[in-house]
C-alpha cells in the first residue's frame, strides 16, 4: 500500500498513476483502515489534478467510497466488527470533510456526464451524508447551486444514476427544512411523481419505494412544502395509486410496502399535528378529486391484506377528522353486503369482535373517533340509534348504538373499553345528547324491569370487573357527567353511587387499583363541581363534608393526582391516534386526557371552597350571564344596523349609478339638440343664399310652387282652427244654457225662501245664512256672465280676422310676386290665432271650475232646503198636537169650575182665568221655540 501510494504521488506518467490507483481500489475493501490512513490524501490530490482523465477519477472515487462506506460484503462481517466499522466510516468522513473544498470538488465531479465519474461520485456523496449528515448538509447548503446540481440527477436517462440520485436526495433531505424547501421548489414533486407513474404506481419495484420515502422526507412536518404540494394539484395525481382491481389475491411484498408508504404519504398531508387550516384544505382537495372515495373502496374491498386494511382505516380516519363534508360522505358509504349495511356498522362489528387483530380494532376505534370529532350531526345519529323511539322493532338490522351497548356489556374487557370510549366520543362537547342518553333503557333479563344505561354502568362498576373495563366505564361516566347538571342529578339519585365512590377512594389498594381510585376521585369531583343542589341529601356542602370525614381533602387530592402521573396517561396525551403495544396498555383515550387537564385544577379548588365562596361564585356567574345576555343583545342590534347600513349603501350606489346614467343621457340629448340647431341654422343660411344667387325663371317658378304648397298647408291649418273655434262656440252656448238654468233655479230658490220665512219663525237665522250664500252665487253668476260676454266679443273679433284672412289667401294664389308677404302675414295671423285659442282654452278651464263650484253649492242649498222643509212639517205637527191638548184642558177646567161652584167654593172670574191661560200658552210657546 505504501509503494502504491508513493507511485500515485511521484509517478509522472498518467498510466502508472492510474494502475496504482486501480491496485489501491482492489485492496481498499480488505485493508480498509490501511488504505484510508495512507492513501486518502493522495486520492484527493488525484481528484484535484487529474480531472481530465475520467478513468483514474472513477478509480479514486471508488477507492474513497470503499474506505468511507460501511456497506461491507456479508462474508466479511463478523459479530464484533459492526461497532468498529461504524467508527471507521465516521472517522474517515470527518477527515474528508474537514476541508470543505473536498465536498465542493465532489459536487463538481457529480455534474460530469461520464458514467464512470458520476455514478461513483453519487455513491460517495451518499455515504458521506450517511456518516456525517448534518455537517455535509451544511457544506452543500452554503456551496453555490449545490442542491440544484444534485437535482439534475433525477433527470438522468441512465436508471442506475437516477435511482442512486433518489437515495442521495433521501439522505440529503433528512431533518433539514431548508434543503427540503429548495428540493421541492426545484420541481422535485413533479419528477418523483413521474418516476412513480413510469414504474407502475403501487405495482412498481423498489424505485417506487425510494421515491415515496423521499416524498415523505420532503412533506413530513414541513408546512411550506405541504402547501406547495396542494397548490400544485399534486394531490389529484395520488388518486391512481389506490385503484386496486377486483382480484386482490396474491399481493407481492413490494406492492404491500409501496401501498403502505402511499397511505402514509396521504396521512402526512392530513396529520392532526399539522396546522388546522392546511389540514382542512388538503381534506377538501382529497374529497373533490375522489381520493377519499377510492380509499373507501379499498376499505370495503375483499382480499386486502390485514396490514394494508388497518393502514387504510387509519388514513380514512385522518382524511375525515374534523371535516364535515368528508364525515357526511363517510356516513353514506355502504358495505357491499346483502342487504347493504353502513360502513360504520361493519367497522364497529370488527371493533367489538374479540377474534379480530388488536391493531385492526384500534384502527376502527380511531376511525370512529375521527368520524365523531367536531361532528354534532354524526353524534346525534349515533345516539339516536339508542333512543327508544328509533330502535328497529323487527330486529332485522343491527344499529351502531346496539353494537356499542353490546360491546359495553360483553365479557371481553377490550370490547368494554373500546365501546365505552366510542360512546364517550359520541357525547363529547354535546350537552343535549348527554341529556338524551339518560332516556336510554336496557332490558337486562326477562321478567325484570328495564334499567337506564347510566344505572347499568354503575352496576357493572360496583360488581368489581377487570381494571380495563372499570377504567373504560369511569371515563365514559366522567365525560357524560361533565358540564351536565341533569346527568349529575340522575347519578346522585341512586343512593348506592356515592358510598361506592367514597369506599373505593378511601381504601389503600395496590398499584393497579390506584388508577381506578384516581378516576373515582375525578367522578366524585365532577359530581360536586357540576352539582346544581337540586337533591337535598347530596348538596355540594354535604358532599364536601363527606369527603372531609371519610377520605380527607389531602388524601382526595393525592388520589386525583394518580391519573396525570400515570405513564400510560402521558403516552395517550401525545397524539389522537390510539397506539398501544399490547391490549393491557390500553387504558387512556387522548380526548379524555384533555378533560382531565381541564378539570383537575378546577375540582381541587372546588373541594377547598367554603359555602360562602360558592354562593359568591354563583352570584358572579349569574351576573356574568346577565352581562353576556346584554352583550349578545347589543351584538344583535349592531348586526341589524350593519345590515341596514349595507342596504342603504347599496341603494346609494344604485342611485348614484342611475344618476350618472341619466346625466350621461341628458348631456347626450343636449349635444344632439345642439347638432340639430346647427344643422337648422346651416339650412337656413343655404336657403337664403339660394334665394339670392338663383334668379332664373325656372327657379322662381319652383320657388313659387313651393310657396303655393306652403300656402295650401296654411289654409288647411286655418280650417282646423276654424273648426276648433266653432267647437268652442258650441261649448260656450252649452255653458250659457247651464247659466240660464242656474238663474231660473235661483228664482225658484227665491220663492222657496219666502215660503220658508212665512212657514217657520224659528229658522230665521238659518235662512239668513242661505240668503248670504245665494247672494254669493248671484255675484258669481254675474261674473261668469261678464266673462262669457267678453268671450263672445273675442269670438266676434276672431271671426272678423278669419274673414279678412280668407281673401288674402285667395289673392295669394293669383299673384306669385306677393307670396313672401303673404307668408309673413299668414304666419303672424296663425300665431295670433294660436295664442287666442290658448287663452280661450284657459278661460274655458276656469269657467269649468266656476261651474263645478256653483253646481256643488246649488246641491248643498237643495239639501238644506229639504232639511228646512222637514223641520217646518215637524213644527206644524207639534202645533196641531198642542191645540188638541189646549182644547182638552179647557173642557177639564170648565168641568172643574162647575164642580167647585156646586160645592160652594168661590171661583175666579173668567177674565182672570183667560189671562192666566194666556200666560200659560205664552210659556208653552217659548218652550217649543227653545226645543
Amino acid at each position: 500500500i505504501q509503494k502504491l501510494c508513493d507511485r500515485v504521488a511521484s509517478s509522472t506518467l498518467l498510466d502508472d498513476r492510474r494502475d496504482a490507483v486501480r491496485a489501491l481500489k482492489s485492496l481498499s475493501k480488505k485493508y480498509r483502515l490501511e488504505v484510508g490512513i495512507q492513501a486518502m490524501e493522495h486520492l484527493i490530490h488525484v481528484l484535484q489534478t487529474d480531472r481530465s482523465d475520467s478513468e483514474i477519477i472513477g478509480y479514486a472515487l471508488d477507492t474513497l467510497y470503499n474506505v468511507i462506506s460501511n456497506d461491507l460484503e456479508e462474508e466479511e462481517q463478523e459479530e464484533n466488527l459492526p461497532k468498529q466499522v461504524d467508527d471507521l466510516g465516521s472517522q474517515f468522513t470527518e477527515i474528508f470533510i474537514k476541508q470543505q473544498e473536498n465536498v465542493t470538488l465532489l459536487l463538481t465531479l457529480v455534474e460530469e456526464f461520464d458514467f464512470h465519474v458520476r455514478w461513483p461520485g453519487v455513491k460517495l456523496l451518499t455515504s458521506l451524508l450517511k456518516q456525517q449528515g448534518p455537517q455535509v448538509q451544511q457544506i452543500i447548503l452554503v456551496s453555490p447551486m449545490g442542491v440544484s446540481r444534485l437535482m439534475d440527477l433525477l433527470a438522468d436517462s441512465r436508471e442506475v444514476i437516477r435511482n442512486d440520485g433518489v437515495l442521495l436526495l433521501q439522505q440529503l433531505t433528512k431533518s433539514n427544512a431548508a434543503i427540503q424547501k429548495i428540493v421541492a421548489f426545484e420541481n422535485a414533486f413533479e419528477r418523483l411523481l413521474d418516476i412513480v407513474t413510469e414504474e407502475g404506481n403501487s405495482d412498481g419495484g423498489i424505485v417506487v419505494e425510494d421515491c415515496l420515502l423521499l416524498l415523505q422526507n420532503l412533506l413530513k412536518n414541513n408546512n411550506s412544502n405541504q402547501n406547495f404540494f396542494k397548490e400544485g394539484s399534486y394531490i389529484q395525481r395520488m388518486k391512481p395509486w389506490f385503484e386496486v382491481g377486483d382480484d386482490n389475491c396474491g399481493w407481492s411484498a413490494q406492492k404491500v410496502t409501496n401501498l403502505h408508504l402511499m397511505l402514509q404519504l396521504v396521512r402526512v398531508l392530513v396529520s392532526p399535528t399539522n396546522p388546522p387550516g392546511a389540514t382542512s384544505s388538503c381534506q377538501k382537495a382529497m374529497f373533490h378529486c375522489g381520493l377519499l372515495q377510492q380509499l373507501c373502496t379499498i376499505l370495503m374491498a375483499t382480499g386486502v391484506p390485514a396490514d394494508i386494511l388497518t393502514e387504510t382505516i387509519n388514513t380514512v380516519s385522518e382524511v375525515i377528522r374534523g371535516c364535515q363534508m368528508n364525515q357526511d360522505y363517510f356516513a353514506s358509504v355502504n358495505a357491499p353486503s346483502n342487504p347493504p349495511r353502513p360502513a360504520i356498522v361493519v367497522l364497529l362489528m370488527s371493533m367489538v369482535n374479540e377474534r379480530q387483530p388488536f391493531v385492526l380494532r384500534c384502527a376502527v376505534l380511531y376511525c370512529f373517533q375521527c368520524f365523531l370529532y367536531k361532528n354534532q350531526k354524526g353524534q346525534g345519529e349515533i345516539v339516536s340509534t339508542l333512543l327508544p323511539s328509533t330502535i328497529d322493532a323487527t330486529g332485522n338490522s343491527v344499529s351502531a348504538g346496539q353494537l356499542l351497548c353490546g360491546g359495553l356489556f360483553s365479557t371481553d374487557s377490550l370490547s368494554n373499553w373500546c365501546a365505552a370510549v366510542a360512546l364517550a366520543h359520541a357525547l363529547q362537547e354535546n350537552a343535549t345528547l348527554k341529556e338524551q342518553l339518560l332516556r336510554v333503557q336496557l332490558a337486562t333479563s326477562i321478567g325484570n324491569p328495564p334499567v337506564s344505561l347510566l344505572q347499568q354502568c354503575t352496576n357493572i362498576l360496583s360488581q368489581g370487573s377487570k381494571v380495563q373495563t372499570r377504567v373504560g366505564l369511569l371515563m365514559l361516566l366522567c365525560t357524560w357527567l361533565s358540564n351536565c347538571s341533569i346527568a349529575v342529578t340522575h347519578f346522585l339519585h341512586n343512593p348506592a353511587n356515592i358510598p361506592f365512590l367514597t369506599g373505593q377512594i378511601a381504601e389503600n389498594l395496590g398499584e393497579e387499583e390506584q388508577l381506578v381510585q384516581g378516576l373515582c376521585a375525578l367522578l366524585l369531583g365532577i359530581s360536586i363541581y357540576y352539582n346544581d343542589n337540586s337533591l337535598e341529601n347530596y348538596r355540594k356542602e354535604k358532599l364536601k363534608q363527606l369527603i372531609e370525614k371519610r377520605i380527607g381533602r389531602e388524601n382526595f387530592i393525592e388520589k386525583l393526582g394518580f391519573i396525570s402521573k400515570h405513564e400510560l396517561y402521558s403516552r395517550a396525551a401525545q397524539k389522537p391516534q390510539p397506539s398501544f403495544s399490547s391490549p393491557d396498555h390500553m387504558m387512556f383515550d387522548h380526548e379524555f386526557t384533555k378533560l382531565v387537564k381541564e378539570l383537575e385544577g378546577v375540582i381541587s379548588k372546588a373541594i377547598y371552597k367554603s359555602s360562602e365562596e360558592d354562593k359568591k361564585e354563583e352570584e358572579v356567574k349569574k351576573t356574568l350571564e346577565q352581562h353576556d345576555n346584554i352583550v349578545t343583545h347589543y351584538k344583535k342590534v349592531i348586526r341589524e344596523q350593519d345590515q341596514e347600513l349595507e342596504e342603504l349603501k347599496q341603494r346609494i350606489n344604485t342611485l348614484t349609478s342611475q344618476n350618472e346614467q341619466l346625466q350621461a343621457t341628458v348631456t347626450q340629448q343636449v349635444s344632439q339638440i345642439q347638432q340639430h340647431k346647427d344643422q337648422y341654422n346651416l339650412l337656413k343660411v343655404q336657403l337664403g343664399k339660394d334665394a339670392q344667387h338663383h334668379n332664373s325663371h325656372s327657379e322662381t317658378f319652383q320657388m313659387n310652387g313651393i310657396q303655393m304648397e306652403e300656402a295650401s298647408k296654411l289654409k288647411e291649418e286655418l280650417e282646423e282652427w276654424k273648426n276648433k273655434h266653432e267647437l268652442l262656440q258650441g261649448q260656450l252656448r252649452e255653458k250659457d244654457s247651464v247659466i240660464e238654468k242656474l238663474k231660473s233655479s235661483q228664482l225658484e230658490m227665491g220663492t222657496t225662501e219666502q215660503s220658508l220665512q212665512t212657514s217657520k219663525s224659528g229658522g230665521l237665522e238659518h235662512n239668513n245664512e242661505l240668503q248670504k250664500e245665494l247672494e254669493m252665487l248671484r255675484s258669481q253668476i254675474q261674473l261668469q256672465s261678464a266673462e262669457i260676454s267678453k268671450l263672445q266679443i273675442e269670438n266676434q273679433k276672431l271671426q272678423v280676422m278669419n274673414t279678412t284672412a280668407d281673401p288674402v289667401l285667395g289673392d295669394s294664389g293669383a299673384t306669385a310676386a306677393n307670396n313672401s308677404e303673404l307668408e309673413g302675414r299668414l304666419e303672424q295671423q296663425v300665431k295670433e290665432l294660436k295664442s287666442e285659442v290658448k287663452a280661450l282654452s284657459e278661460e274655458k278651464e276656469s269657467l269649468k271650475q266656476h261651474l263645478d263650484s256653483s253646481s256643488s253649492t246649488v246641491a248643498i242649498l237643495q239639501d238644506e232646503k229639504s232639511k228646512l222643509q222637514q223641520e217646518v212639517a215637524e213644527s206644524k205637527k207639534e202645533q196641531d198636537d198642542l191645540l188638541v191638548l189646549l182644547a182638552d184642558q179647557d173642557q177639564k177646567l170648565s168641568a172643574l169650575k162647575i164642580k167647585l161652584k156646586d160645592l160652594g167654593v168661590p171661583v175666579e172670574d173668567e177674565d182672570d182665568i183667560e189671562s192666566g191661560d194666556q200666560g200659560d200658552e205664552d210659556e208653552d210657546g217659548d218652550e217649543e221655540e227653545q226645543d
